[in-house]
């Protein structure tokens, strides 16, 4: 759970507590429980009859902070400034935070580290990354800069990375393209066979990328690329393709890029 109060316009995540004719009461789930308070007019747009109708106890939900005052204990919320997007996103991004608050649990298991210590370390991953979950993406990515900022020991680095990889998924689209080569040389299957391995020299392995060329039909090949998004996978499919045809052409052949089956552009 993160310290201190929530900032005013900000989203958070709430337990309907007590439902109530002028309102409804909720407990903030990432400020320790804090209470706070949805008045009737925020509950939604319009006159409402039944208070129950939109909100009820055990329910969780998200609000927008109207206003805080920590002398007096006081928070505002709105349920009804919130839309359907904007609930979604919250309620996954708290989903995420509570799987790695389990995970630096695994983590600090692994590395020895005592509970106290683990708070600490929550509390500066937060002010660093903004969320705990944060540091697991860019640690199963291989991403260090940041993490190494931290000034955690070696052992919890490690252990933090293990446990990244074996839970997170790096996003990541799968794309293909097709290029079709001719070249009328005596050895222009040699000179084919180089210009598809030019293609994807140097592209692979890096960042979660793959380039993966497979031979579909004279003379055609297919280039699968994947990438952690789509456009640095159409630039890569694009400059394979482009690479294998400009080798294929310094050999007096010709090549033609198909970005889907039934569209073509032409490079010769």
């Amino acid at each position: 759970m993160t310290k201190g109060w929530p900032n005013v316009g900000e989203l958070v995540v709430c337990t309907v507590t007590k439902v109530v004719d002028f309102g409804a009461f909720v407990a903030l789930d990432e400020y320790d429980n804090k209470e706070g308070l949805i008045h009737i007019s925020e509950v939604a747009s319009g006159w409402v009859k039944y208070i129950r109708d939109h909100v009820r106890e055990g329910q969780k939900i998200v609000c927008k902070v109207l206003d805080v005052n920590p002398k007096r204990g006081h928070i505002d919320l709105s349920f009804k400034d919130v839309n359907e997007h904007q609930r979604r996103e919250t309620i996954q991004l708290w989903k995420n935070d509570q799987k790695a608050s389990k995970w630096l649990q695994f983590a600090a298991d692994d590395a020895g580290i005592p509970p106290a210590e683990l708070e600490a370390m929550k509390d500066k991953i937060r002010d660093e990354f903004g969320n705990l979950y944060a540091i697991f993406e860019d640690a199963v990515k291989g991403d260090m800069k940041a993490i190494n900022k931290l000034g955690f020991s070696p052992k919890v680095v490690e252990a933090i990375v293990k446990v990244a990889k074996d839970n997170v998924k790096v996003p990541s689209v799968d794309i293909s393209g097709y290029v079709d080569l001719i070249c009328p040389e005596s050895n222009g299957i040699e000179v084919i066979k180089k210009a598809l391995k030019s293609a994807n020299k140097g592209e692979e392995g890096g960042d979660g990328i793959l380039v993966e060329i497979t031979y579909v039909g004279a003379p055609r090949y297919r280039i699968r690329v994947v990438a952690p998004d789509y456009k640095k996978a159409e630039n890569i499919l694009k400059n394979a393709a482009m690479e294998a045809i400009e080798q294929v052409k310094k050999h007096g052949g010709e090549g033609e890029f198909h970005r889907h089956m039934e569209e073509a552009k032409s490079f010769q």
